[in-house]
């Protein structure tokens, strides 16, 4: 995607999600894209496209949730995948096609700054609008891409405390280092947690023009490895310890192994007998265009 398609504020976000976060999200994404797609579940089981309607999908990734979408819609509807990310949609095309899905097609845009060509019935994000530097204005697109009446429904995490896997791998890291001032590589933007008040998600959606607001708690039970080992090998890759340890780079060669031992010991009370779990908690935020 050329750099005129994407907004400035977002640039250093598209060069991260497009290079070292997709090499992470690749390298973990059985086990991120599950926990991602239980959240998803949850949040259409009470709420989710007609039969017939057309559906954009924002912040799509590798498209799984734009297939998903494109099932509840039905052979006479439509799913439309966006991401900012090009390797994602290259790699959502190729999974799309591997399946023969018909009613999906996907796209390379920073929502931002978009201009839909297509109206839509339906507008869904599965941790998909937690990154821009203006979700109001990126919020605001999707809201003129839906018919009137049109409705939203995002997943976004909930606060860190609620969220025992990434918080708990957080103040661990915390121990050892702070984030650095100084680092070359890109970072993710506003981050994960960006709408995890439920009064700031609200306040976006209210600027950019939605309508009847309604948010539903959803708390899960989620897997974050195959074992030990797996589950700290993710949390020092993404989410926020993951972020500081990768700024931080060949910097902290020395002291990671010290990170690691004290990772495996304090998760180590989320190994079942199958795998390792932990508790999540996100907001399905429903709106309405008017």
């Amino acid at each position: 995607m050329s750099e005129a398609g994407v907004a400035p504020e977002n640039l250093e976000a598209t060069e991260a999600w497009n290079g070292p976060l997709f090499d992470v999200w690749q390298d973990f994404q059985a086990v991120v894209v599950s926990n991602a797609r239980a959240h998803g579940v949850a949040a259409l089981a009470d709420h989710h496209p007609a039969p017939g309607d057309r559906v954009l999908d924002i912040g799509c990734g590798l498209g799984d949730s734009t297939v998903q979408l494109a099932e509840l819609a039905g052979r006479t509807g439509h799913a439309h995948g966006v991401d900012v990310a090009e390797r994602m949609i290259a790699g959502a095309r190729e999974d799309a096609a591997r399946a023969s899905v018909q009613n999906v097609s996907f796209e390379v845009a920073d929502v931002q700054v978009a201009q839909f060509a297509d109206t839509y019935d339906y507008a869904f994000a599965r941790f998909g609008t937690m990154f821009f530097a203006n979700p109001v204005a990126a919020l605001r697109n999707v809201r003129q891409a839906l018919r009137p009446g049109g409705r939203l429904n995002i997943v976004v995490w909930r606060r860190k405390l609620d969220n025992e896997w990434l918080h708990r791998a957080e103040t661990i890291v915390e121990q050892f280092l702070d984030r650095p001032e100084e680092y070359d590589q890109p970072t993710c933007g506003p981050g994960p947690f960006s709408m995890a008040n439920a009064d700031t998600v609200t306040d976006v959606l209210k600027h950019a023009g939605f309508e009847r607001l309604e948010l539903a708690r959803q708390d899960l039970l989620i897997k974050v490895g195959d074992d030990l080992d797996h589950a700290v090998n993710l949390v020092m890759s993404i989410g926020p310890a993951g972020e500081v340890l990768r700024l931080w780079g060949d910097r902290a060669a020395e002291i990671r192994p010290k990170v690691r031992a004290a990772l495996l010991e304090g998760m180590a009370d989320m190994v079942r007998d199958d795998a390792v779990y932990a508790g999540s908690s996100t907001w399905s935020v429903r709106a309405l265009a008017p």
